[in-house]
């Protein structure tokens, strides 16, 4: 039994490690962007300042193109860097669930066995190998097959994407109800919010939305959130409210995809 528990234990040591590599590798990658960018403000200060304006444009255009070039590879290795990392996380957390259900099972043959012990000290006890046997089929055969975290999750993406919002915001719910520490919790509460926003409920995807917020804020769903809030309160023809959040996702998240829909709807409710 203990050989058996080593051996997950080994496997989670061993997919923790190639995390914390990953994210090592994202952490130097996301380092040089800035540096690239400093490098393209460089060269456009350096157009202003010479007179040789069209060999100038010349060089510049064909070194930022490279360094457009290179950010582009960079994010491309990011986003590459960060599902493989989602990936482990997954894995880590279905492993993590078994090791506890392992060790759950060796607690209950403990009991089990101690309770055995005390059975056949007792004067005159005769303890078989069957006993208990038929109580503990039937409790096997009432206890509810088990699922681990990454199908809990697969299931309700599978009935987000066919439509089913119902069944979805279910799922999304009791994965947080049974395993609130997985890597996907964060994830999980933003789909919650899509789905009342699938289902207009908008007053509750704000209240779901917010929820990453305040529990998740490391959380790279909450640009996507934050966006999201703003919709909803767009749709709920609170534009004050609307324009607050998309000023906040483009302050706060410049460049990204978030960002720019977020100037999109600003142009459509009027700045």
């Amino acid at each position: 039994m203990l050989l058996a528990a080593c051996v997950p234990q080994a496997e989670l040591v061993k997919t923790r490690s190639e995390m914390t590599e990953l994210r090592e590798s994202v952490k130097a990658v996301k380092s040089r962007i800035p540096e690239l960018h400093k490098r393209l403000d460089m060269l456009d200060a350096n157009i202003k300042g010479t007179l040789d304006a069209q060999k100038v444009m010349a060089d510049y255009g064909a070194k930022s193109d490279q360094l457009t070039t290179d950010i582009q590879i960079l994010q491309g290795k990011i986003e590459e860097n960060n599902f493989r990392i989602t990936e482990l996380a997954q894995k880590l957390d279905d492993k993590s669930f078994k090791i506890s259900e392992l060790s759950a099972k060796i607690d209950e043959l403990e009991t089990r066995v101690k309770a055995l012990v005390v059975a056949a000290s007792a004067p005159g006890a005769v303890v078989t190998a069957s006993t208990g046997t038929a109580v503990e089929k039937e409790k096997q055969a009432a206890a509810p097959k088990t699922i681990d975290p990454t199908e809990a999750y697969r299931q309700a993406m599978n009935d987000f994407n066919s439509g089913n919002f119902d069944l979805a915001l279910a799922g999304f719910q009791n994965y947080l109800t049974q395993f609130p520490d997985t890597s996907q919790a964060d994830k999980a509460q933003y789909w919650i919010g899509e789905c009342f926003y699938s289902k207009k409920d908008f007053s509750k995807a704000v209240e779901a939305f917010n929820k990453i917020i305040k529990v998740y804020p490391k959380s790279d769903k909450i640009p996507g959130a934050k966006l999201k809030i703003g919709l909803s309160y767009m749709n709920e023809k609170s534009n004050v409210k609307a324009k607050e959040y998309f000023n906040k996702v483009i302050k706060e998240y410049p460049g990204t995809k978030e960002a720019e829909l977020a100037k999109d709807k600003l142009k459509k409710i009027g700045k």
